[in-house]
């Protein structure tokens, strides 16, 4: 899964609600477009308050067509794209067409223009190949970005500036963001509401939502392999375990045991269906074991540490700066607010 790099502002200017804009194209896929607003929608603040506004426009208003047999009626042009604090670009089936215009690598005229009204500082993703259109403009030179696997090599072809990572559901560059494929735009939009507004209200979407607040590994675990050897066994009852255990030393040859297996045999079934090292994937739980606690308890980062299974306030601190990019005092005073008592 993509870690966070940086974190925007949850509010609109004046103090109004942010406004997400779904800039959706011909052949548009409705479920893309639907999990915008599913998940944007569902946040809500402790008071019940709404806290996204949601709107849709098209290059064009009027009907628009779908990948499916009806069409979907949008309301707002490109002008809509002027007052967005997060524009979200879904997929098109039209992607998956050879088409010329996406082979060259270019946008059209009116993509071109649509794009040009988005404000300086405003966060930019994409689902799916949506990417393609960050890429053609130029918004992924030199970032990390990803897109659905069975599009990376085109991808990796026609935009060799870009950073290409297949194997993530989502990445993070700040003011720009990329999921893999169509279900891993519910992992984006939630990463992206547990940005603005902490896990307890991105896992309260999720439970309205019933879907995960995270999802372990990445799209690498879907992705049909050519020959693989016959599985036999899984590794989720170590992680499971893992999980319960956390806040003790975990060793592979431990983890391997529960599965009855070698520590060979069972890193590499590990990273067959996870898509990570089981080291990789143990850092990552702690990691957000930690920034559960940060948000949601008065621990001291000495406990939480321990808690996590860090052991140690330095080394939660390294593990949180290189997740995340800030110290646990910062961590817990953007979610929490000042004044909470924490001892760093």
């Amino acid at each position: 899964m993509g870690v966070v790099e940086s974190c925007s502002g949850s509010g609109g200017p004046g103090g109004r609600r942010h406004r997400v804009v779904v800039l959706v194209r011909d052949g548009m896929l409705p479920i893309e477009v639907g999990i915008v607003h599913r998940i944007f929608g569902e946040a809500r603040s402790a008071a019940g308050e709404r806290l996204y506004e949601l709107v849709t426009c098209a290059l064009e208003p009027g009907d628009v067509r779908t990948d499916t047999d009806f069409t979907v009626h949008v309301a707002h042009g490109p002008e809509a794209l002027e007052t967005a604090d997060t524009v979200v670009v879904p997929a098109s089936g039209a992607d998956y067409d050879v088409g010329a215009e996406r082979c060259a690598g270019r946008l059209g005229p009116a993509m071109a223009d649509a794009l040009g009204r988005i404000r300086p500082g405003t966060r930019i993703a994409s689902i799916c190949t949506g990417a393609f259109v960050l890429a053609a403009a130029g918004l992924l030179d030199g970032r990390r970005a990803t897109t659905h696997w069975r599009s990376v090599d085109q991808f990796r072809e026609l935009f060799p500036a870009v950073e290409v990572d297949a194997d993530v559901l989502y990445t993070d560059e700040g003011d720009v963001l990329t999921a893999a494929g169509v279900a891993s735009g519910i992992d984006l939009c939630l990463h992206m509401v547990r940005c603005d507004h902490g896990a307890a209200v991105a896992n309260d979407v999720a439970r309205r939502t019933v879907v995960p607040p995270h999802r372990e590994g990445g799209q690498a675990q879907y992705i049909r392999r050519p020959i693989r050897e016959p599985q036999v066994s899984s590794t989720g009852t170590a992680r499971a375990w893992a999980l319960e255990h956390l806040d003790r030393p975990l060793s592979l040859r431990e983890l391997a045991a529960r599965e009855s297996m070698s520590v060979r045999t069972f890193t590499r079934r590990f990273r067959e269906e996870v898509g990570i090292s089981p080291l990789q994937w143990l850092t990552q739980q702690r990691v957000e074991r930690a920034r559960q606690l940060l948000e949601e308890t008065e621990l001291t980062v000495d406990r939480i540490a321990a808690e996590a299974g860090f052991g140690t306030a330095a080394s939660l601190r390294q593990h949180l700066q290189s997740a995340l990019g800030v110290s646990p005092r910062a961590y817990r005073s953007t979610f929490r607010g000042s004044g909470n008592g924490m001892v760093a």
